[in-house]
């Protein structure tokens, strides 16, 4: 039975209590409790989050320090030291992991030279290490994971002065490498790209390249994920917040149109960019007792003043989001290593990192990316009929081609709330009508496979 307006009104005053629809929609509140869209964790992704491990992030962490500065403009033939050195390791590091997955996983060097420009004087060549997982059903369909292995310190053009870059980014790098460790053995229906890339700290430079090549080449990219400055959970006041991770995701999109622009002034969504529906998933998969970490969504595209290498991805129309610790110690990033005549200790340094904070992040990283990739994609195609005026809502969309497609649900909620409150089992259809005004609530559409995971909300634009 498909909820009418007046089961709505009445769960409505009951603040979000269950619909009386048969115990086939499912509804939760807004008082705390999980979104209505969560998904339990499975036995497989249980299995592959204990595989994590907090020695192995910190040593890659403290491999990446030993390189002295990894700035980029260092030296780049130097066998110990510059960012020539730490790019050889990576490389190593993760064909060592690509060895070990039956041919499914291969590791390369992607470079460029960037003529002068902002922040670099000379021509220089800059390198990303990639890692490609590929997807065995449906390959086509990417998804992405960073973290930058260049380093800085208080001047962002002095390459020479020790530059250890523990926190920022190496802590980002050592979860890149966990994730692509743990996962190559594994084989994920869809492919995912493990990225550490350079020349974040000069202007955004590697993961430019790496989106400009990826949109070229007319990559499917679902999602992308960028893990920079997550090494830390102890404040700049020295408080603790050792189970939060940040998670940046923009509102209004930024490779939005003029006439995107045109249809959200009409009909609302500043909310709903695709970049929010990927931080709504991440709460829905990754904030539990599995990874042991709360998804603390931030409704911005990065921190005042600040920038990261998700946003190449989102002016290219890729959905991406930044994890970012809960509270920066500014004192141990962007610093010359020094003691000040008070005794304080500034700089980028190891000793100042949680190491099994990092494995947490890494569990958020992988309850996210395993899901994305097991799961469906989000559909496509979503749209709300809007050729006649009725108070009731007719969706369409096109259906995806995975194999183990079970269908679609129905998920809405009011317009003032955050999450989306109930979901609407729909079947394996491409259209639906939902006895509710599509302009009183706001609706989505996401997929199901025969294993019962969901894909991420698609949110419907009006179609006349």
């Amino acid at each position: 039975m498909r909820p009418t307006r007046r089961t709505v009104l009445t769960a409505t005053a009951a603040s979000a209590a269950a619909l009386g629809v048969g115990g086939t929609a499912q509804a939760a509140g807004q008082g705390g409790g999980p979104p209505a869209t969560a998904q339990s964790p499975s036995r497989e992704l249980r299995a592959l989050l204990r595989e994590l491990d907090a020695d192995r992030i910190e040593a890659t962490v403290r491999r990446l320090v030993s390189f002295g500065t990894r700035h980029t403009l260092s030296v780049q033939d130097d066998p110990d030291r510059g960012i020539g050195a730490a790019r050889d390791w990576l490389l190593a590091e993760l064909r060592s992991y690509a060895a070990a997955s039956g041919g499914r996983m291969t590791a390369e060097l992607q470079s460029y030279v960037q003529e002068p420009a902002s922040r670099i004087p000379t021509a220089t060549k800059i390198t990303n290490v990639l890692a490609t997982l590929r997807g065995s059903v449906t390959p086509e369909r990417v998804y992405v994971v960073s973290g930058h292995y260049d380093s800085r310190v208080t001047d962002v053009m002095n390459a020479t002065s020790d530059a250890p870059g523990a926190d920022d980014d190496a802590s980002g790098v050592a979860v890149v490498l966990e994730l692509a460790r743990v996962m190559a053995k594994r084989r994920p229906a869809s492919t995912i790209v493990f990225a550490a890339v350079a020349g974040e700290e000069q202007g955004l430079y590697g993961s430019t390249y790496l989106a400009q090549q990826l949109k070229a080449a007319g990559t499917d990219v679902q999602a992308m994920f960028t893990n920079d400055i997550v090494g830390s959970s102890t404040a700049d006041d020295g408080t603790k917040d050792p189970h939060t991770i940040r998670l940046f995701a923009e509102g209004v999109p930024s490779s939005e149109t003029p006439e995107q622009a045109a249809t959200r002034k009409a009909v609302g969504g500043e909310n709903d960019s695709p970049s929010r529906q990927l931080a709504r998933f991440v709460r829905d998969v990754a904030d539990n007792d599995a990874t042991g970490m709360h998804v603390r969504v931030i409704h911005r595209r990065d921190r005042y003043l600040r920038g990261g290498d998700h946003i190449p991805f989102l002016e290219r129309g890729y959905p991406a989001a930044r994890f970012t610790e809960p509270a920066e110690d500014f004192a141990h990033q962007h610093q010359d290593v020094r003691v000040d005549d008070s005794g304080k200790q500034y700089g980028d340094l190891p000793e100042f990192c949680d190491f099994d904070f990092v494995e947490r992040v890494a569990r958020v990283d992988a309850a996210a990316l395993w899901t994305l990739a097991q799961a469906p994609g989000t559909p496509r195609g979503a749209k709300i009929l809007t050729s006649a005026l009725t108070n009731s809502t007719q969706l369409v969309w096109s259906r995806g081609t995975e194999p183990d497609l079970a269908g679609y649900e129905i998920v809405w909620r009011e317009t003032t709330a955050p999450e989306w409150t109930h979901v609407i089992p729909a079947g394996d259809v491409t259209t639906y009508e939902v006895d509710l005004s599509k302009d009183n609530v706001f609706f989505g559409v996401r997929a199901v496979n025969t294993k019962g995971l969901r894909s991420p909300v698609a949110f419907p634009n009006p179609q006349s």
